[in-house]
């Protein structure tokens, strides 16, 4: 309250004297700094009061011809121990800041700075408290994300060293169905570095959609076409379709996401059970939900698994990248809209749904380092988090 009374009060002044103060801080920036070899704030602010104090005293000296000296040093003395016992928090923050910025070029991110005061010195320290927290997690996500796409790159790679070593070694034969084994692990191979790819185009910032109108209903249909023809004994159906005959969005994209859903819903499904896919339109805006009826995920894991390379432990198949969500999520983040893991209707199985308005009000365009703020690292932190089952 008293601040803003002060405010209110010095800054009709400060106006009536912001041109005279930009003079005079230019004039100022051309002077030399007589201090700067000195390596101590408090030894300047000293130095300060002892230059002042006797300029002070000399001119006291001029006026009144007299002063006495052991008074002087005195006063001196005193108001140097002063300053130096209250100068003690002023500076202290700067300090730990010189050793905590040394510790983080070590590769050292736990370390913090006391930050109590509410001036200038303060507030920097909470912007490097601030800064020392994201470089942390920064770090952390590029430790995660090393360990896990080598985790990831080695598990096709020594799948297909052994099917190699037992052609040559004569073991097996080149039969379909060893070219076949082979032929599954160069795909997942090709599908990591795929969706490694598109991440990266994340990281690397803006990535522009090329918008056209899509056939919601002829879409849906191609879409699932496609997934029948690699997972044969999964049933997808194709529910209601309620919306628009069009809607504006990325039509390429999209496809990826869907693919991805239908990729992900066929291999956590039992044998036989269907995968049901609708579409409804609601407004200015189209809600798609894609649910089978495999072990679903529980409620405080849902959040998760758009996060990178999340892991799993059950569920029929060998499990995906863990990077398909991810990737979904940050496609629906391009077209404005939201994807989420809801509850099913009976309680068996995983319901996801999408709702993307149509670019048409949204504009189109996608700010990427908005999407950054908003999730905090994007479509999804490169974490290993262990949850109901591999996307």
């Amino acid at each position: 309250m008293i601040e803003r009374f002060l405010d209110r009060v010095t800054e009709p002044v400060f106006r009536l004297l912001e041109p005279v103060l930009n003079r005079a801080r230019r004039a100022f920036d051309w002077m030399p700094r007589p201090l700067d070899p000195f390596r101590s704030i408090k030894m300047k602010l000293s130095m300060l009061l002892g230059i002042s104090g006797g300029v002070g005293i000399i001119v006291f000296w001029t006026g009144i011809g007299w002063v006495h000296w052991r008074t002087a040093i005195a006063a001196a003395v005193v108001g140097v121990v002063t300053l130096q016992f209250f100068a003690h928090g002023m500076t202290k923050p700067l300090r730990e800041m010189t050793a905590a910025a040394q510790a983080m070029a070590r590769g050292d991110y736990e370390t913090r700075v006391r930050a109590t005061s509410r001036d200038e010195v303060g507030e920097l320290a909470r912007a490097f408290n601030l800064m020392a927290g994201d470089l942390a997690e920064a770090d952390q996500q590029r430790r995660e994300l090393i360990a896990n796409v080598s985790h990831e790159l080695r598990t096709p790679i020594t799948a297909l060293q052994g099917v190699l070593e037992n052609l040559v070694d004569g073991v097996s034969q080149p039969d379909p169905e060893t070219l076949k084994t082979a032929l599954q692990q160069t795909e997942r191979l090709g599908l990591l570095v795929t969706e490694l790819l598109d991440l990266s185009k994340v990281d690397a910032g803006a990535t522009p959609l090329n918008i056209s109108e899509v056939d919601v209903a002829g879409f849906l249909a191609e879409t699932m076409s496609a997934a029948r023809l690699t997972h044969p004994n999964t049933r997808f159906v194709l529910g209601e379709v309620d919306c628009p005959d069009r809607l504006r969005a990325d039509v390429g994209r999209l496809h990826q996401v869907f693919s991805n859903l239908l990729e992900n819903a066929a291999r956590h499904s039992p044998p036989g059970q269907p995968v049901r896919v609708s579409a409804k339109g609601l407004g200015k805006v189209t809600v798609f939900e894609i649910a089978d009826r495999g072990p679903g995920i529980p409620p405080q894991q849902r959040t998760r698994v758009f996060e990178r390379f999340t892991r799993g432990q059950w569920g029929p198949g060998d499990g995906g990248t863990g990077l398909g969500l991810a990737i979904a999520r940050w496609v629906v983040d391009m077209h404005h809209g939201n994807i989420a893991i809801v509850d099913a209707q009976d309680g068996i199985g995983c319901r996801i749904r999408i709702t993307l308005p149509d670019v048409s009000f949204t504009g189109g365009d996608y700010d990427e380092h908005e999407h950054r703020h908003h999730h905090g690292t994007g479509p999804g932190r490169a974490e290993q988090a262990s949850v109901g089952r591999e996307v």
